[in-house]
């Protein structure tokens, strides 16, 4: 019997095509407009995954190539989650709230002996967390900046009658940034009910037991909620204090 749950072959790359065409076809119809990102994107996962693929074997040998893979990790993270806030190159902030929680919390399983100090449990772990971290950063900086923009009355209000401008903008935008955990606790609250997600499989395809399986993806989805609240509430911080906002912002009230 195959331990794995998908057969390599032609079927597969037709597969992907058309579930991607699907996808495409679906978002442009529907007026979305994004259509070509749909694209770009599953073609680009493609490449990236099957250079990785390739690489990954060397990586996870050397200590030291598995923490270069981690710092690429976390650049290419801020870079793309520094786009999707800022509209521009100006987000590298971004990147503080993405490296603080996910390495945090990579470093604390690592020296509680919970992960392995092997490439082959760090980088795994490690691109679950940090990814975790840039949707979270996304959602959070999306979210307050676009909040900021609709109530910007309520800022100049909150000024009006002598509010520092950092509290002025956290009282408007950090009710609106905390919606970036609602994905994340609707996973840990369903998992099991709704969702087996990608840890679990893996440690079963791997040939662990169900319950050490169990227990691994526990800590992943405990561990991205820790990440997760870190970073949104470093991202807020961030806004509040002007250090992430849109490139073509005009000045913010106070600032």
């Amino acid at each position: 019997m195959s331990s794995t749950m998908l057969v390599v072959g032609p079927k597969l790359g037709v597969a992907l095509v058309v579930l991607t065409l699907v996808a495409a076809a679906v978002v442009t119809l529907g007026k979305l407009g994004h259509g070509r990102q749909v694209v770009v994107a599953a073609v680009r996962a493609a490449i990236q995954l099957g250079a990785v693929s390739l690489l990954i074997a060397g990586i996870v040998v050397s200590l030291w190539a598995t923490a270069a893979f981690v710092v690429l990790m976390c650049v290419v993270a801020t870079v793309t989650s520094g786009r999707r806030v800022t509209g521009g190159s100006r987000g590298w902030w971004a990147g503080a709230p993405i490296v603080a929680g996910s390495m945090l919390v990579v470093a604390g399983l690592v020296v509680a002996g919970l992960v392995p100090m092997r490439g082959i449990a760090i980088i795994p772990v490690a691109g679950i967390l940090i990814g975790g971290a840039m949707t979270a950063t996304s959602l959070a900086g999306r979210r307050a900046l676009d909040e900021l923009t609709s109530r910007r009355g309520e800022v100049e209000a909150g000024l009006a009658l002598g509010m520092l401008p950092r509290d002025a903008v956290l009282l408007v935008c950090r009710p609106a940034a905390g919606q970036a955990l609602v994905p994340a606790l609707d996973q840990t609250r369903t998992v099991g009910l709704v969702t087996l997600p990608g840890a679990f499989v893996g440690v079963l395809l791997g040939g662990a037991s169900p319950l050490a399986a169990g227990v691994t993806q526990l800590v992943v989805l405990v561990g991205l909620l820790a990440v997760e609240a870190v970073a949104v509430v470093l991202t807020v911080e961030l806004v509040a204090r002007s250090r992430l906002q849109p490139v073509t912002s005009e000045p913010r009230p106070g600032h």
